[in-house]
C-alpha cells in the first residue's frame, strides 16, 4: 500500500453518536477540518448509539464514517458490556465523583484510540479527536489527562508518521468544560442534540433518565439554560 500523504487539515474524530462526542466534531468541523468520524462496535448494550452517529456525522458534514467492530464483551468486566451487571441508577453525585462505577469499560479508550490511530496514518490525517472530558464525568481513568499525554507519546514512537517527524496529536476540546460548558458550545456551533444518545441503557430507543450518562446530561442542560431535546422514557 501507498505511503498517505499527511494531512494537517484532515483529522479522525471519533464519534460515539453521544452528547460529547458529537460536540467534539463539531469543533473539528468549526476548525475547518476534513472530519474521518469512527465509532466502535464493542458490544455495548446501548448499541442504538452507533445509529445515531451516522445520522450525526452526515448532518455535521462529516466527509466519511466507518464502524469498526471490536467485542469487548468477550472479557465482560462491565455493565456496559456484560448483561449480567445491571447499570447503577439514582447515584448521587458525590458518589459519581469519587467511585470508579462498573460502567467503566476495560480499556476502552485504549482500544478507540488505538484504531483511530490506525484510520488516522492509513489516511494521513494529523489528529484525532476524541470527546473525553474530566470535569463532569463518571470517574474513568481513562478520561484523565494524563491517559492523553501518555498516549500521544506513545503514538509518537508507534507510528511511522511520528518516527518520520509527523507526530500526530490527541486532541480533546472539551477535557476542561462542564457539562453545562459542553451544552452551550454544542448549541452555538449547531450541534443537532435531539439525535444524540448518552444513556447507558435505553428503554425502546428512548434514555432511561437515571443512569449515570443521564443524569449528567440533564445537568448539563439545565445549568446551561438549553431546552434538553431528549426523549425520556417515561
Amino acid at each position: 500500500m501507498a505511503k498517505a500523504t499527511i494531512e494537517a487539515r484532515r483529522a479522525v474524530v471519533l464519534l460515539s453518536g453521544g452528547l460529547d462526542s458529537s460536540t467534539c466534531l463539531a469543533v473539528a468541523r468549526a476548525e475547518g477540518l476534513e472530519a474521518h468520524c469512527l465509532s466502535v462496535d464493542y458490544g455495548q448494550r446501548h448499541k442504538g448509539e452507533l445509529a445515531r452517529a451516522r445520522r450525526i456525522a452526515r448532518a455535521l458534514g462529516a466527509a466519511g464514517h466507518r464502524v469498526v467492530k471490536v467485542d469487548l464483551s468477550a472479557f465482560g468486566g462491565s455493565a456496559l458490556t456484560d448483561a449480567g451487571i445491571a447499570v447503577p441508577k439514582g447515584r448521587s453525585e458525590a458518589r459519581m465523583a469519587r467511585d470508579i462505577p462498573v460502567t467503566y469499560v476495560p480499556a476502552r479508550n485504549t482500544v478507540m484510540l488505538s484504531l483511530a490511530l490506525a484510520h488516522a496514518e492509513v489516511i494521513g490525517a494529523e489528529q484525532i479527536f476524541v470527546g473525553v472530558n474530566a470535569i463532569d464525568y463518571s470517574g474513568y481513568p481513562d478520561c484523565r489527562p494524563a491517559f492523553l499525554r501518555a498516549f500521544e507519546r506513545l503514538a509518537k514512537v508507534a507510528t511511522r508518521a511520528g518516527v518520520e517527524g509527523h507526530p500526530l496529536r490527541i486532541r480533546a476540546p472539551l477535557l476542561r468544560l462542564s457539562k453545562a460548558g459542553i451544552v452551550r458550545l454544542g448549541t452555538k456551533l449547531g450541534v443537532p442534540y435531539r439525535m444524540t444518545l448518552s444513556c447507558y441503557d435505553p428503554i425502546r430507543g428512548r434514555a432511561c433518565g437515571r443512569c449515570d450518562a443521564c443524569r449528567l446530561r440533564r445537568k448539563g442542560f439545565a445549568e446551561a439554560g438549553v431546552q434538553d431535546p431528549t426523549q425520556y422514557a417515561k
